[in-house]
């Protein structure tokens, strides 16, 4: 029996993958190299006309906005929460998040793992992340939550550095993010899925 290929779908303007993103809540973009993440998220941030929310633990977009390599929109807010400033912030996030419609980025789970190094406070975030997805639903958010990430022969993706291995639910969609010659592309991890070419 042969192979179904996937369906290819040419998505410059994000339309897409946007409409993919709605179908589960959160959304993990895995990628194994960051300056094709931050340039998916800038495309991505630039397709977007309603509120955006970018917590950025990793600092990569901050500097490219702050050098003015990337021009900072207006419907655009940064947070940049610390350990110890986290549960304030995510308080502020998730008021907002719970009375109108958002697309909230978080850059990047290894940031996470980073500031949280034991199992109590990683299960802290996770809860915190699956909170703010329900209040997503409900208001039509979409959650965008992105990884740097390696494959690991019999075991899957794992998250780098710290080696945590990826949380599944059948809720979170999961994707791949990688660049060939000029085309940023990105696909469901699991199944015929369909490739969308940016």
């Amino acid at each position: 029996m042969l192979d179904k290929s996937p369906e290819q779908i040419l998505d410059s303007k994000l339309v897409h993958i946007q409409n993919e993103f709605k179908e589960k809540i959160p959304n993990v973009v895995l990628c194994s190299e960051p300056f094709h993440k931050a340039e998916f998220l800038n495309k991505l941030i630039e397709s977007v006309e309603k509120p955006i929310i970018f917590v950025d633990l990793d600092l990569l977009y901050t500097g490219y906005v702050e050098s003015g390599m990337i021009q900072k929109k207006n419907n655009l807010t940064i947070f940049h929460p610390t350990k110890q400033s986290w549960e304030e912030k995510f308080t502020e996030i998730i008021t907002k998040v719970s009375k109108e419609k958002f697309l909230v980025i978080i850059d990047s789970f290894n940031g996470v793992y980073n500031m949280f190094d034991d199992l109590e406070s990683a299960i802290f975030i996770n809860s915190c992340i699956m909170l703010l997805a329900s209040l997503g639903k409900d208001t039509d958010s979409s959650i965008i939550i992105t990884a740097m990430a390696r494959k690991k022969e019999n075991n899957g993706w794992i998250l780098t550095p710290g080696g945590k291995q990826i949380i599944k639910s059948a809720k979170t969609g999961i994707y791949l993010l990688k660049k060939i010659e000029k085309d940023l592309i990105i696909r469901q991890i699991e199944g015929d899925s369909k490739i969308f070419k940016i």
